[in-house]
């Protein structure tokens, strides 16, 4: 389904990773509201996002829920955004490539972009996730960084993106452990993302444990992805080759993911691209387990009483 302005809009998209059903919260944490008259933590993204100078917007959502979906969250857009659908399904796949049909929950972050390879084959485009607060400045970030992008990408050449990344310790939950792409960067430019599980404060001290799942002691101060992107259109053909030496490699079918951070680190060792990466100068907040919720809400509250965001969005 497509709802298009009257205008054309030449700016980059946004893509907006929602497919997730948010196991560990309990719900479709989505379109749970946050702010005091409803809104949800897409709402203050896509309200910093357009005031950055994004114009187009592309859900990626699970089809089932495409109704409540738009009902709650993409009809509020159609008069000011360019809004679009794609939609994260097990069976779209290479076509190269069979899968087992016993599979229900959805291949990762690196499947749910390349399913929206058809919205977002003509522009650069940024991506971030649904249920994650990322502030006013990293959109003016991203808007800034597409606009240095190569728009093509051919044998032997690299591909250019950015990422803005986090320091751990803003990222954590006081109600359970978290996983974080944690990043090495020299020079303003990514080295490699490992993606770390179980990290959590532990006394005093933060822990997690790396890609190897051997546990380590960690500072806060590294610098993580929270899934906040940009890529040219190009990289979907990087993406797909990348997804089918993981799903011909994947040990476990029915449960491993391809993750959008991993195929990143894989491209980098190959220089085959190039990622900028910027530090967020505000702080990132998100829902992770449900006793987060009040802690975000508050500070939302907090923001509007600073005059950062108006009482209503809408």
């Amino acid at each position: 389904m497509h709802y298009e302005m009257t205008s054309k809009q030449t700016s980059p998209s946004l893509l907006v990773l929602a497919a997730g059903m948010g196991s560990r919260y309990g719900g479709l944490k989505q379109v749970d509201p946050v702010g005091p008259n409803g809104e949800t933590l897409m709402d203050y993204s896509l309200h910093d996002a357009r005031k950055a100078g994004f114009k187009r917007v592309v859900f990626l959502i699970r089809r089932e829920i495409h109704e409540t979906f738009h009902g709650q969250i993409g009809r509020k857009y159609t008069d000011t955004m360019e809004v679009d659908y794609a939609y994260q399904e097990t069976d779209d796949l290479p076509p190269r490539i069979s899968f087992s049909s016993q599979r229900e929950k959805p291949w990762g972050t690196g499947h749910a972009v390349w399913c929206a390879r058809h919205a977002l084959k003509d522009r650069s485009f940024a991506v971030i996730n649904a249920d994650d607060f990322y502030g006013a400045s990293t959109f003016e970030v991203l808007i800034h960084s597409m606009s240095e992008f190569n728009t093509s990408h051919s044998e032997g050449s690299t591909i250019n993106g950015s990422i803005v990344g986090y320091r751990l310790a803003e990222t954590l939950s006081d109600h359970g452990s978290v996983s974080r792409g944690i990043c090495k960067i020299k020079d303003g430019v990514l080295q490699s993302v490992e993606e770390w599980s179980g990290i959590h404060q532990a006394g005093k001290e933060i822990e997690g444990k790396d890609s190897s799942d051997e546990l380590h002691p960690l500072t806060g101060q590294e610098i993580v992805s929270m899934n906040v992107w940009a890529f040219p259109p190009s990289v979907f053909s990087l993406l797909e080759e990348r997804m089918v030496h993981f799903l011909q490699k994947t040990e476990d079918p029915l449960k491993d993911e391809f993750y959008l951070p991993a195929a990143v680190d894989d491209w980098i060792s190959a220089g085959l691209a190039i990622f900028q990466a910027g530090i967020a100068s505000c702080k990132w907040m998100g829902v992770t387990y449900r006793e987060d919720k009040p802690v975000v809400m508050n500070n939302i509250r907090n923001m509007i009483l600073g005059g950062e965001y108006p009482n209503s969005l809408f």
